[in-house]
């Protein structure tokens, strides 16, 4: 599955239509919004993406937030960072120079998930500080191609079994396995044809055409020739030396030094993840769970409204905000908790989803306490 497709036709194809959208939306307006984001193109993988590497890029910079002259390991303070960056996604204004690159790279992480798909699951799914069948479920909220594949894979997967390399063989095999069921790539060719024209074959590698040697000449009879008797050698003695014992030669000796990765190899910084790990005991972000909200469209953050829209909705960015919007309109917590589950959970299959339906039931209570 590995390097089995054309990596400057990708590179190409990805880079102008980028350029293409770009240009379209920045001459409308003059930044990408949270909300903007989220259906930026009819590709919803390609969204997600973009989403996931704003999150990344946002772990990294709050890394660089650590003082030696402050406790950040104090449970208020990591209780501040979370809520720092809920509001914090809900105020996304994304400049052309730095919107461009974002998106051509979620453009080509969508075809390789098809092209390149163990590749792009060590990239997105094992980077994390630590590893758990929990986290690696978590982040597939992230995923829309093969979501449900890459769901029973890792329901294969146990705490006690996580190592990288093993992972990545794992899920070699059981693509092979369920290769039937697996998005082809005339499929998601047929997605990016709405917005710009490509075909599968473009996307593959070039055949390799190899020439035919050229015919070797027919040598030229050889003229007879006299034997060469090469010139004697005389030793300190006087005395001739036989060709056989002629002096010995000297080959330099090279070293091997050491490789590049050898001698830049750099300590891999703990990211964000790890330093903001909710502790045991009742946390800030904990008593506050309690206290009103003005409106849940307004209270969601863009994390939450991502998970929402892709557990409960099944994608579908539309039906999600319409019945927020139906929600911030009821008189009490019961009609509008009532409204959710009789008409909105009706529709969709919510029985293993309990944990996102009651998070948002939370939200409700919150906003009619």
């Amino acid at each position: 599955m590995k390097d089995k497709y054309n990596q400057t036709k990708l590179g190409q194809y990805s880079q102008e239509l980028a350029q293409r959208l770009s240009q379209d939306h920045y001459l409308q307006h003059e930044t990408v919004t949270a909300q903007q984001l989220i259906s930026f193109t009819p590709v919803k993988q390609v969204n997600l993406y973009m989403i996931r590497e704003l999150l990344t890029l946002w772990n990294h910079e709050m890394a660089n937030l650590r003082s030696p002259y402050f406790d950040f390991e104090h449970p208020e303070v990591k209780d501040a960072l979370v809520q720092f960056m809920n509001v914090l996604s809900r105020k996304i204004s994304i400049r052309r120079p730095h919107f461009e690159p974002l998106l051509l790279k979620a453009i080509q992480d969508t075809f390789r998930a098809t092209l390149d798909p163990v590749a792009v699951f060590e990239e997105k799914f094992l980077r994390l500080d630590e590893l758990s069948v929990a986290k690696l479920h978590e982040t597939l909220k992230y995923q829309d191609i093969d979501k449900d594949l890459y769901r029973r894979f890792l329901d294969t997967l146990s705490d006690d079994s996580l190592e990288r390399t093993s992972i990545t063989s794992r899920l070699e095999q059981f693509l092979q396995l369920n290769e039937q069921e697996r998005t082809s790539l005339e499929e998601l060719v047929s997605r990016f044809n709405e917005l710009q024209p490509v075909t599968a074959a473009e996307l593959l590698p070039q055949p390799t055409v190899i020439a035919p040697a050229p015919a070797e000449p027919t040598p030229a009879p050889a003229l007879a020739t006299p034997p060469v008797t090469p010139p004697a050698t005389y030793g300190s003695n006087g005395s001739a030396v036989s060709s056989t014992e002629s002096a010995p030669f000297f080959r330099p000796v090279i070293s091997n030094e050491p490789k590049l990765n050898e001698r830049f190899q750099t300590e891999q910084k703990p990211t964000l993840n790890e330093r903001l790990k909710q502790p045991a005991n009742a946390s800030l972000a904990d008593r506050q769970q309690d206290q009103k909200i003005g409106s849940l469209r307004d209270a969601i953050s863009i994390n939450q409204r991502f998970s929402f829209i892709n557990e409960l909705f099944d994608g579908d960015n539309m039906s999600y905000h319409e019945a927020i919007k139906t929600l911030d309109t009821f008189d009490s917590a019961d009609a509008a908790k009532n409204y959710l589950l009789q008409e909105v959970g009706s529709k969709y299959n919510w029985a293993r989803k309990e944990d996102h339906v009651q998070k948002l039931t939370k939200l409700i209570e919150r906003k009619y306490a």
